[in-house]
């Protein structure tokens, strides 16, 4: 997960969004729509949503803490595991599911990119991307597990057990029958790369991304 703070508040009262990723998923939801956040944390995306777009807001969330953050906020959030408790989401019935800087701490991340695509309209993935050029410097010149901003815990204290690489995660969502409606790769101020190029390319220089998928199994939507 991001070390960076996810929200400060506006002097309205609104929740402001700062983590980088959060914004841009932000961006891709549509106002008047359901949304399941899948690992919300405290909260934060999902409260940003309901102040600014109007949406019918609910999420999933493991740790204890986490779930009480949201209650105090007024959301609803159940305590939840990614990897278990999506199958018991009906077949459509959100318009967006997210999943943020939270796939690759999950057991089984192509079950659960699954279950996203069956449950939402949308799905939308924000993940660090271990092919980054710093990471992969570090790991040929050090010969150690590699840290970062947005990687920050060492191997040994990381909730994290799948990393993947851009490339790796547009080779999953062909896997699992996903049609990329939307890519963003971030560089490491949170500026999205302004160029268009090949996946091998933004494999490089993006330190993060964020994808909106839909299922190809489904047509059109």
């Amino acid at each position: 997960m991001s070390e960076y703070p996810a929200t400060r508040n506006q002097g309205n009262g609104e929740t402001l969004l700062t983590r980088v990723d959060l914004l841009v998923i932000a961006g891709m939801i549509a106002p008047n729509t359901r949304v399941l956040d899948v690992g919300c944390g405290d909260g934060s995306l999902l409260k940003h949503l309901a102040e600014t777009k109007n949406v019918d807001a609910r999420g999933i969330e493991l740790s204890q803490k986490g779930v009480n953050d949201c209650v105090e906020k007024g959301l609803s959030v159940i305590q939840g595991d990614a990897d278990m408790d999506l199958f018991d989401y009906p077949d459509k019935s959100f318009d967006y599911v997210v999943l943020s800087q939270t796939l690759q701490a999950t057991r089984k991340p192509k079950a659960v990119l699954e279950q996203m695509l069956r449950i939402g309209k949308y799905s939308i993935v924000s993940f660090p991307n271990f092919g980054h050029w710093k990471l992969r410097f570090q790991l040929m010149f050090t010969g150690r597990m590699p840290m970062t901003g947005i990687l920050s815990n060492p191997w040994y204290d990381t909730a994290n057990i799948h990393f993947c690489t851009i490339r790796d995660f547009v080779e999953l969502s062909d896997i699992v029958q996903a049609r990329i409606d939307k890519a963003i790769a971030l560089k490491g101020n949170g500026s999205p790369l302004g160029f268009t190029a090949p996946w091998r390319v933004w494999n490089f220089f993006g330190e993060q991304a964020v994808f909106l998928l839909s299922d190809r199994k489904a047509g059109d939507i």
